[in-house]
């Protein structure tokens, strides 16, 4: 008897700690990382977001930032219970901000992924990554946000990392920004190469031509897995039942839903995904990591073979995980 009396009161303790795990949520916010300037995105987004809310009931609310940082830490304190992350950028959200990731985004053209670029102005003398590192004391580079997947940890682990180069050394200038500043700057010639991906090319094609043929591609990385979705961990079952279905059967609902997809980024919907979809990325960062320490000079050999064997036992776990 005493012991049925303690579980009835510890549930009902843990629902008056927690009362928001026990119900459905009314209102939620939505992350959108600042890819572009948030009026394009707004536009984009706008329709998947009103017909969101409408499935579900609940009113879903567009959240910005003016860097990805600033969504990763809407996530960790509960500002922002959904959002859009390129894969850094939901690593962090994942690691730090009790993400998790559940969906990821389809292209309507059957690819899984998207690629990351170096891009220069049309009438530049750069040629290739080997003319960027030969010249880059001459020249002036557009580095992508420090959380962003393909404007900054793909180019720093393939352009920089394998040639043992530091773009913070390497360049004249180095000036950070979004995916649309850098597309703009290489357009404008007010900097001579910068980092962009492929998804965001396309749409610089669509709402800027004129601009778009001033830009010429010069690298182009391996394939990057598609944009991840993530939800907080806490949320109530019952709401993350709804966000699932709504994103899992979106595109499926008429033209005006293609056509939304379409804007976005010709996608042709979403599909189900976890954390494993970060592994890719997790390697990217412990490789940068160990080129970093391996090339320390500084640093004393004891510590040095440590710190190596621990990034190796990482690299190990993370395969193993695949």
């Amino acid at each position: 008897m005493m012991k049925k009396m303690f579980v009835a009161l510890a549930g009902t303790a843990l629902i008056a700690i927690n009362p928001v795990a026990a119900q459905e949520l009314k209102e939620i916010n939505f992350g959108i990382i600042s890819t572009e300037s948030s009026t394009n995105l707004k536009s984009d987004w706008q329709p998947i977001l009103e017909a969101m809310s409408k499935k579900t009931g609940m009113k879903v609310n567009a959240f910005f930032a003016s860097d990805y940082a600033g969504i990763i830490e809407g996530m960790r304190f509960n500002k922002v219970q959904v959002a859009w992350f390129g894969n850094k950028s939901a690593m962090e959200a994942v690691d730090r901000a009790s993400g998790e990731v559940f969906a990821q985004m389809a292209n309507a053209d059957g690819t899984k992924g998207y690629y990351s670029h170096l891009i220069v102005h049309k009438d530049s003398p750069l040629k290739s990554l080997d003319d960027v590192l030969k010249q880059g004391k001459d020249l002036s580079f557009g580095n992508g946000d420090p959380n962003s997947t393909s404007g900054f940890l793909v180019p720093s682990y393939y352009v920089f990392s394998l040639n043992k180069a530091d773009p913070k050394t390497l360049f004249k200038l180095t000036r950070t920004a979004n995916h649309e500043a850098n597309a703009m700057a290489v357009a404008n010639k007010q900097v001579d190469v910068a980092t962009n991906n492929s998804e965001n090319l396309e749409k610089v094609r669509e709402h800027a031509p004129a601009k778009f043929n001033e830009i010429r591609v010069i690298w182009t990385s391996p394939l990057i897995p598609s944009d991840p979705l993530v939800m907080r961990k806490d949320l109530p079952e019952a709401s993350k039942a709804k966000v699932r279905d709504f994103f899992f059967t979106y595109g499926q609902g008429g033209q005006p839903e293609k056509d939304a997809l379409m804007k976005l980024s010709k996608l042709s919907g979403f599909i189900p995904s976890t954390n494993s979809q970060l592994i890719p990325i997790r390697q990217l960062e412990l490789f940068k990591s160990r080129n970093k320490v391996e090339s320390d000079a500084n640093m004393a050999s004891a510590d040095k073979e440590a710190k190596l064997a621990d990034i190796d036992r990482q690299l190990t776990a993370l395969a193993s995980a695949k």
